[in-house]
């Protein structure tokens, strides 16, 4: 089934209070002016404030016409009830009213799958995907990913991914697998382009699209130059990384663009990468992220950064070696 996104994709974790609390009217108000700038790709999942962002996501896009947007979720945590104190110990600032349980069980896909669908308000969704199965590939694939088939199979679910932060399982569920996405976060990006190894190259082989998450490689390339502290996948940025960063940034500005402008819009210099997905917190970061897709870098940029080796050899830049494809999802 072929499931059409837009190059700009909604990530639903900051509505979930990853990080800090933001009341429901802000949470709506993101939703409302990414609708306004025509994204019609939402992204969520259970873990993103167990269980808050998909809520949000279901009352924001209550009443829209459900053929006019694409709705994905995750499976592979299971939300049960939990007498908890205080606050979720897992980033996002809500109560501890659930636990999450790792579950890539057939039963496990299809008890989370429903639980999903009643916070989202729905009856189906055009994409799911089995959520960081780093240690538990047995189960994922002989498991969860059959599950999926089926539901595919019955029209609940329109495409399956996987979604992860490592390239060689994603690969080898790619070569072994008939999955429609990849969800990779931090390995294709201005910093990373280790996807370039094996996932990509498979995905190309497959006809699998890739859909590219933590494009700013966890805040080391959000800033035109990188901040104090900066961090890079969720650890402090080593020296040699904020030096790179800042070489290509000076590359930036001799091209009238910015390093997160940049960040943004390389993933999709690659024919598989279907589409980018950031996420956004209040109605002025969808903004500046829509503006930021509104006005990409030039070719030039791209051609520059190849030849001073500030990106990996081989990596495909439209008009050096011929335009890339038309995008769409398998």
């Amino acid at each position: 089934m072929k499931v059409p996104v837009s190059r700009l994709g909604f990530g639903g974790a900051p509505i979930g209070n990853l990080y800090r609390e933001i009341s429901d009217e802000e949470a709506f108000g993101a939703v409302e002016a990414a609708w306004q700038t025509g994204v019609r790709y939402f992204d969520t999942a259970p873990h993103y404030g167990l269980g808050l962002s998909e809520r949000r996501l279901g009352v924001a896009l209550a009443g829209r016409p459900r053929d006019e947007y694409v709705l994905s979720t995750k499976v592979g945590r299971v939300l049960e009830p939990f007498d908890g104190v205080g606050l979720d110990d897992e980033g996002f600032a809500v109560p501890r009213q659930f636990r999450r349980v790792r579950d890539y069980s057939a039963d496990g896909v299809k008890r989370s799958l429903e639980s999903s669908l009643e916070r989202l308000g729905t009856d189906r969704v055009e994409i799911v995907y089995i959520h960081d199965p780093d240690e538990h590939w047995d189960s994922a694939f002989g498991e969860a990913y059959p599950a999926l088939e089926e539901l595919r199979s019955q029209g609940v679910v329109g495409a399956i991914g996987v979604g992860m932060n490592q390239t060689r399982a994603p690969a080898r569920f790619v070569r072994e697998s008939d999955l429609d996405l990849v969800m990779i976060a931090g390995r294709y990006t201005l910093l990373d382009q280790t996807a370039l190894d094996d996932l990509l190259p498979a995905a190309a082989e497959r006809g699998v699209g890739i859909v590219a998450a933590g494009v700013y490689n966890s805040g080391l390339l959000s800033r035109p130059r990188p901040a104090a502290g900066a961090r890079f996948d969720y650890a402090e940025a080593p020296t040699a990384l904020v030096a790179r960063a800042n070489a290509i940034a000076d590359v930036c500005e001799r091209h009238g663009s910015s390093l997160p402008d940049a960040a943004a819009a390389f993933p999709l210099t690659h024919p598989r990468v279907v589409q980018v997905v950031l996420g956004m917190r209040t109605a002025e970061q969808v903004s500046s992220n829509a503006a930021r897709f509104a006005s990409p870098p030039p070719t030039a940029l791209w051609q520059e950064l190849l030849e001073l080796g500030l990106i990996a050899e081989g990596t495909p830049i439209p008009g050096h070696d011929g335009p890339a494809p038309e995008r769409h999802t398998p």
